[in-house]
Order: structure tokens, then sequence, then C-alpha cells
């Protein structure tokens, strides 16, 4: 069963697939919170429908995913305008897969009640006053992801990257936009129809208040206008692929984001070996979107570092599903999150059928609405 490739030669693709089939039950997945004030502007996220409900997100999804939907959480799920959390998708797989994840809280404003590892736990500010987090801040958790990058190949398994971040697709925005990456009305959102406009006007405040320098480094710029997870996970990214680790970025454009942070640290040869060992995962609802372009942003980021990166999506849809609220993800709502595409394309890659992780994603909705 193939994914749809959206970017990158076919023989690199291929090659990638292959190495992920054969290992897909020894995947280490990986999940990483955070937060960004950037989250707290009206309209700017639908990962909660309000300010206030954001800030639980992060906790209550990392929750669901490790305890699963049948439990009695610590934190319920904040409501959403529509919809149900894709964190119920990415649970369904590692379910499914008898795969455990490890989460990491690099800043989420509310920690998750489960076992996980704490780092630094402190949402970014919010990237229009162009001073999102101290620079020695991000100097250390760029080291931390290092050398966790460096111990993660040393295993020789696949890593899948993951996160959740409300308000991360802003700040992804800002960071390509300062790699020199154009980007405007390119990258989606959690919103059924994003606000570019809105994106727009809180990255060019954040950017005009940083007076970033042309040739600004990767820190600078996440100092400026990034969050806690973009800086973790490129770090990671880089020390890991060009160990010969091969990375499934489960995400859209917050994982574009990573990969541009981490091809702009490599040099140019070394770019040539990340795309090769690295590639963007996300759902079919983001790859296909109108309000949006993923494979456009894929085609800028690729002209920016003169490489053709790897992007596929999962062909996980559920316009037959009997749940509404997976119905609500043909209708727009949603769209990706918690690795929730990457997931999916893992379960894929495995070999099992769609049609039965539509059935388990069902049945989660099922045990959502009724726990024990």
């Amino acid at each position: 069963m193939t994914l749809e490739r959206i970017s990158g030669e076919a023989a690199w693709a291929e090659q990638w697939c292959q190495r992920l089939r054969a290992a897909a039950s020894e995947t280490r997945v990986l999940l990483l919170l955070a937060g960004t004030d950037t989250a707290a502007v009206p309209g700017i996220s639908a990962a909660g429908a309000t300010p206030e409900s954001r800030r639980f997100t992060a906790a209550a999804d990392a929750e669901l995913l490790w305890q699963g939907p049948a439990a009695r959480r610590p934190h319920a799920l904040p409501p959403l305008p529509a919809g149900v959390s894709p964190a119920l998708i990415a649970w369904a797989v590692l379910e499914g897969l008898a795969l455990e994840p490890l989460v990491l809280n690099l800043g989420a404003p509310v920690a998750p009640a489960i076992p996980h590892l704490q780092l630094n736990p402190t949402p970014a500010r919010c990237l229009s006053g162009g001073q999102a987090m101290d620079p020695e801040r991000v100097q250390a958790l760029w080291g931390w992801g290092e050398r966790w990058g460096r111990g993660l190949a040393r295993s020789g398994q696949p890593v899948l990257l993951s996160e959740c971040v409300p308000g991360g697709t802003t700040t992804a925005l800002a960071v390509l936009e300062a790699l020199g990456i154009p980007s405007m009305g390119l990258v989606s959102g959690s919103v059924r129809q994003p606000d570019h406009q809105l994106k727009a006007r809180l990255v060019q405040r954040g950017l005009a208040a940083a007076q970033l320098a042309a040739d600004a480094s990767p820190q600078a710029v996440l100092a400026a206008v990034g969050d806690p997870m973009q800086v973790v996970a490129a770090a990671l990214l880089k020390q890991a692929a060009l160990a010969g680790t091969p990375l499934l970025l489960a995400g859209g454009s917050q994982m574009a984001a990573v990969l541009a942070l981490a091809l702009a640290a490599c040099t140019p040869p070394e770019r040539q070996q990340l795309c090769q060992q690295a590639a963007v995962v996300t759902t079919a609802w983001v790859a296909h979107e109108v309000a949006s372009d993923f494979p456009g942003l894929m085609l800028q980021l690729a002209q920016r570092f003169a490489v053709q990166p790897l992007a596929f999506a999962t062909g996980l849809r559920f316009t037959e599903s009997r749940r509404p609220e997976l119905l609500d993800y043909e209708r727009g709502y949603v769209k990706e999150g918690v690795g929730a595409g990457g997931l999916a394309a893992l379960w894929q890659l495995s070999g099992r059928s769609l049609q039965a992780l539509q059935d388990a994603c069902e049945q989660a909705c099922d045990q959502l609405q009724h726990p024990a």
C-alpha cells in the first residue's frame, strides 16, 4: 500500500518507504508538546474553542494518546468548533501497531498528568513582539535536541516526530518567512478557513520588531519568532538524519518549518543527505486543502535550499464514516495534529488497510463518548 508522494525524487521516496515499511513496528514515536502565547490571539487557532481552553490542549491530547479514549483522563479534551482531536487517530494507530510514545513537555501551558520528560517547560512569548524566546534558552534547547538526536541514531530504529503546539502553524509561518521561504497564504491551520491576513499581520509585526539580518542563524530566527518544539525537533532531526537514521516528520506546515530550520543549519552537501533520510508526512486534508497549499509550500522550500525534500500524504479519508466527528474532517475541520497523518502513513506502510484504521477510529469515538 503506497503513500501519495507530494515532493521529492521517486527513487529516494521508494527507498525511504521501504526502510519504514521494514521497521514500522520498531519505530520510535516522540510527541513534543509546547506552547506559544500566540495561541491566545482570538481567531488564530481552533485547537480549542477559546484562548483559555487552548491552554489545556497539549496536556489533554497527550493524556488521550497515552491512556486511550475509554479512560477517565485528568484533563478533558477542550471543546472544538467541530470534529474530534486528531490524538484519537494517533491513538488508534499506536494501539494497533503496539507502539508506545515518548512524551516530551517543552513548554505546554499545562503539564500532562502522564509519564513524560519535562524540559524548560515555559511557553514562548507571542511572536508578534519579535522576542519569542531568550537566546540562551534557544541555545540550551538546541543542544539538548542535538544530544537526543545522536542518542536516537545509535539505536538504529526509525524515528517518528509528532507535535502538539496550539498556535504553531503561525510560528511556522513566521519561521519560514524569516528563513527566506515565501509562505504567505500557503500554510494551513486548525481553523476551517485559515485567516491568512491575521497570520500575516502577526508575522509581519514580529519580523519588523525582530530586525533579523538576512543571513540570521536558525537559532536567531527561533529566538525571534519560533516556539520550543521547533528548536528541539530541528536540532534532533539534523543530528539523527546525518547519522543515517530515517525520520518521519508527522505533520504539515509545522514539520515543514522544522525541516527548513534543519536545512538552514546544514551545509549544502549535508542538505542532500538530510533530504534522503527525512520526510514530511501529513494528512490528505492538509495536502489537498483549497484554502492553503502544502505542495506549493514544499516547492518553495525546495527552491530556497536547492534540494528535493520528501513529502507524502496518507490515504486516510472519512468520507464513508458513521461518526459525525470524523465526517467533520471531510468538511475542513481539524485536519491534522498530534502526528495523525504520519502515524496513519505508518499504518499504511505496515501493510494494514485504511478501512481497518477507519473502523478503529470509529470505535475510539464510541469509547470517547461513553468512557468506562
